[in-house]
């Protein structure tokens, strides 16, 4: 059975994912970290947390139901995810707004990647099963990077925080430089060759899948950057901490 694709114009679920995302932002903020000088970090990884993994499930469960081209209508279950990424990362860049507005880096990143959802979502309409591919990708690594970060955030005040961000990182890194440095760009080859052949010619705008590229190679390029320069850090505490011994 051909599932139905799904109107740009109909009713979306972005709403009510807000409305969560902001509960749990709340809850964070106020409930589970409120012992926390910098309360708005640990309520930031939460939210991260609940959208992380589920939206890897969500849209796994998207691709394998309804296994279509790149350039094919969105279906309803695949805007569903779009809406619920959106949610996500509009309650947190207003977080980066109002707690961290000099960290640029993250203020674009969020500000690029809803520019991409919402233009498949309302303005094209086509082309959801591609970005839904490389948002598995993108949150693959989410739940060890927010464990990760949440014990960097108390490694200098708690014994135990300081020693799960020590076993955690080489594993951390690796898993990271998998994904984001050999999965990633060969996903986004695919991507690539597929428009540039002219396949999504009259489904999916010029202007909109060459942007989409270009967002998501920066967005690549600036994760394997990050990650390069944590692996350079974590070698060079290994190196300081054996002259020491």
């Amino acid at each position: 059975m051909e599932t139905e694709s799904f109107n740009p114009s109909s009713p979306a679920n972005l709403p009510s994912f807000l409305l969560l995302f902001i509960a749990v932002y709340l809850v964070g903020y106020f409930l589970i970290f409120r012992s926390w000088k910098s309360s708005h970090l640990g309520a930031s990884c939460l939210m991260s947390l609940f959208h992380g993994t589920p939206a890897v499930v969500l849209a796994s469960h998207a691709l394998l139901t309804t296994p279509r081209a790149f350039a094919s209508p969105n279906t309803a279950v695949e805007s569903s995810v779009l809406d619920f990424s959106m949610a996500y990362f509009t309650i947190d860049l207003l977080h980066y707004l109002i707690f961290l507005p000099n960290d640029f880096l993250f203020i674009l990143h969020h500000i690029a990647t809803l520019y991409v959802f919402a233009t498949c979502r309302f303005a094209v309409g086509h082309g959801a099963h591609a970005l839904l591919l490389l948002l598995i990708l993108a949150e693959a690594t989410s739940a060890c990077q927010n464990v990760w970060t949440i014990a960097g955030y108390r490694k200098n005040d708690v014994v135990l925080a300081r020693r799960v961000r020590e076993l955690l990182s080489p594993p951390f890194y690796l898993f990271y430089t998998v994904v984001r440095g050999l999965a990633g760009p060969v996903a986004l080859y695919d991507m690539a060759s597929f428009y540039g052949s002219g396949a999504a010619e009259g489904a999916i705008p010029r202007w909109a899948w060459i942007s989409w590229l270009l967002v998501i190679g920066s967005a690549i390029v600036l994760s394997v950057l990050w990650v390069l320069r944590n692996w350079i850090d974590w070698f060079r505490e290994k190196n300081s901490g054996k002259k020491f011994k």
